[in-house]
């Protein structure tokens, strides 16, 4: 079974936090991608009703607290209600000021014996970027109890951004945004999830009554979009124009403030997309149906898989060293390692990736 990414987590624990047949008793979340971390916090938060929340609802910072603070609290019961929510963030600095006192550190397995037999009546939140060391019993305790949802959060892969930005906009706001809308905005705003679900609230907001997001609203929306972007780049690259792929480059460099930023910028996008065109020439190469391969990347967006599929084609298995290659002596090159200026580094890129 294929390993689930971060997203399809996020959308597993939302649902079993709101289910109080298939809660867990303890839930351990960490990573990188603190995004969900915060998420899913305030959705435990909301399990509290708020005329309850000044009993029933315990927001601890670990290095404010001892383990035994924390234990006592888990351990007590409700006030007029049916189960308590404790949320303690930085789990795993709890035992700092006792090692700081005593010299020792293992505080943090008193937790141990409750992880094994914990209180029906509280639903305990760990939050921490921070993996507990599986070696340890404190950490073979946290990532095998039977009581524990144990979940890593890792950063959101780039070519699954559009995804995530189609179903968190109609998760959200009830909105669709069209695929290629979505993967504008994941080109122009980055993979920062915290920012793109800012501009996916402006974007709802901008289109008011309207139940679809385009690419246009987009544009409008964004203060960074220029006339020339990489979209326009790429599509000039694949079509194997190099007049039209120069004169975009010419007009990007003009309308930027930062050269270098942008030739970087410019060879990580086309380091994604042709990571994407690898992973599906190979998978091809390998006998793999398009469906499956499909399946094996985790794309959830038929039109954006179609459309890798339609990139894979302009390109050979066998060309991906050398497009690799181009990609990262640009790279090189723009951080200092050439005396070409940012123009000849930008136009040699274009030129060793059309070949």
């Amino acid at each position: 079974m294929a390993k689930k990414n971060s997203i399809e987590h996020f959308k597993t624990i939302q649902k079993e936090l709101q289910n109080p047949e298939q809660q867990k008793a303890v839930y351990y979340f960490c990573g990188d991608e603190t995004f969900f971390l915060d998420r899913l916090q305030k959705t435990a938060e909301a399990l509290v009703a708020k005329e309850h929340r000044d009993f029933n609802l315990d927001i601890i910072y670990a290095r404010e607290k001892e383990p035994e603070q924390v234990l006592g609290i888990i351990r007590s019961f409700p006030m007029m209600a049916e189960k308590r929510v404790v949320i303690v963030r930085d789990f795993l600095s709890l035992n700092i000021s006792s090692y700081r006192e005593t010299g020792r550190g293992g505080g943090l397995d008193a937790f141990i014996p409750y992880f094994e037999q914990p209180n029906p009546s509280t639903l305990l939140i760990l939050i921490d970027p921070k993996k507990p060391n599986g070696r340890t019993k404190l950490g073979k305790a946290i990532k095998k109890g039977k009581h524990i949802g144990y979940y890593e959060f890792e950063e959101v892969k780039d070519y699954r951004l559009p995804d995530w930005i189609i179903s968190w906009t109609q998760a959200r706001h009830n909105k669709k945004i069209e695929p290629r809308a979505a993967q504008m905005l994941a080109q122009l705003v980055g993979s920062d999830l915290q920012l793109l679900s800012i501009e996916i609230d402006k974007a709802s907001t901008f289109i008011d009554t309207s139940k679809k997001i385009t690419t246009s609203d987009i544009k409008k929306i964004l203060q960074s979009y220029r006339e020339y972007t990489v979209f326009e780049l790429k599509d000039a690259v694949f079509s194997k124009n190099i007049d039209n792929s120069l004169f975009i480059v010419e007009q990007m460099l003009q309308n930027t403030k930062n050269t270098t930023g942008e030739i970087i910028r410019t060879a990580g996008f086309f380091y994604n997309v042709f990571s994407n065109i690898w992973q599906i020439r190979w998978l091809a190469a390998k006998g793999k149906p398009k469906g499956q391969i499909q399946k094996d990347l985790g794309i959830g967006s038929k039109w954006y898989f179609n459309k890798l599929w339609k990139d894979a084609s302009k390109f050979e298995l066998s060309e991906m060293p050398r497009v690799f290659e181009a990609l990262s002596d640009a790279d090189s090159a723009a951080k200092g390692f050439s005396k070409m200026n940012p123009r000849g580094i930008f136009f040699l890129l274009v030129k060793r990736i059309i070949n």
